[in-house]
């Protein structure tokens, strides 16, 4: 623990190695801690086609794996390890991990946020093979093709609505029999002639060989479960699930500010603890995607420099 970082990263998605990148490159010492693997949920993601410059038959991987490369070329060191407490007030803020305890003068907060999930066998196997949870991302690999959508509440009819510009039909599912969204949202949905819903419904299973073909799907009052298969002609569908995400920031209750368990920054990633800035997914803001994650991480990164320069 004799070390003392300029800068601690917490979480290797695009917005932890962004920053890594970006700190290591201005020279400081950096360093970037991981409870699992690198890239956070886009290593799920089979084909990436909205990054600006991504290459042919781009996965989540490929990109994450570049990204990696880099924030070690610039002499960003990282450790796999599991936060489990912090303090963050003064001058040296203190990251306490299962195998160690780190010390650096600024901190970059970068856990992400996960998708809450259906939660239903087959769910894991078929995540970036028929299942989803970012209509931007996937919407284009199922243009003319039927797609589910899961959930009833903003995000998810918006989604749905998003889907009609590229699936020929999209079925919203839910577990009640009225929607939780807006009423001028629910408005335009209703409107739409390329929607349908499918009141009292939950998935109890996704199956398929190799691509999501099939699933059943249960009647919330009656109990009644029945098989949809997806039309022969086109061998699957897809099933976009919007039930909510959860923000990896339990760590951070009472310690930060958090809206609805994001956490709070200004332009900046500026947090309200000096030193201490947030970035990606793990924050609040109107779009969740690898570009934006990798923004918020290189303006982190820079303004975690300038605090530096200022303190010294």
């Amino acid at each position: 623990m004799s070390k003392i970082y300029d800068v601690i990263i917490i979480g290797a998605g695009p917005a932890g190695l962004s920053a890594g990148l970006y700190a290591g490159r201005a020279r400081l010492s950096t360093l970037i801690i991981e409870k699992a693997k690198d890239g956070g949920q886009i290593v799920q993601t089979a084909e990436i086609e909205n990054y600006p410059g991504s290459l042919e038959e781009e996965s989540g991987p490929t990109l994450i794996e570049r990204m990696s490369k880099q924030a070690a070329h610039f002499g960003a060191e990282k450790v796999f390890d599991t936060v489990l407490d912090v303090e963050l007030q003064g001058d040296v803020k203190t990251i306490k991990c299962e195998n160690g305890t780190y010390q650096g003068k600024t901190v970059i907060i970068a856990a992400g946020a996960s998708p809450v999930n259906i939660g239903c066998p087959g769910e894991k196997e078929f995540t970036g093979k028929g299942v989803s949870y970012c209509a931007t991302c996937d919407a284009a690999f199922f243009e003319d093709f039927e797609v589910y959508v899961v959930g009833g509440g903003d995000a998810a009819v918006e989604e749905a609505m998003y889907l009609t510009k590229f699936a020929r039909k999209v079925t919203v599912i839910h577990r009640r029999n009225e929607l939780r969204a807006a009423k001028s949202i629910q408005e335009k949905a209703f409107k739409n002639e390329k929607m349908d819903f499918m009141w009292d419904s939950v998935i109890k299973e996704l199956k398929g060989d190799g691509l999501l073909s099939s699933m059943i799907v249960e009647n919330t009052k009656t109990g009644e479960q029945r098989e949809i298969v997806a039309d022969e002609e086109d061998g699957l569908f897809g099933v976009f699930v919007f039930i909510g995400f959860k923000p990896q920031t339990e760590v951070f209750e009472g310690k930060l500010a958090l809206e609805k368990g994001y956490i709070r920054t200004d332009d900046d990633m500026k947090t309200e603890i000096p030193g201490v800035f947030a970035a990606g997914d793990v924050r609040v803001k109107s779009l969740r995607q690898v570009v934006t994650a990798a923004a918020d991480g290189a303006i982190a990164a820079v303004q975690a420099g300038k605090y530096i320069e200022e303190h010294e």
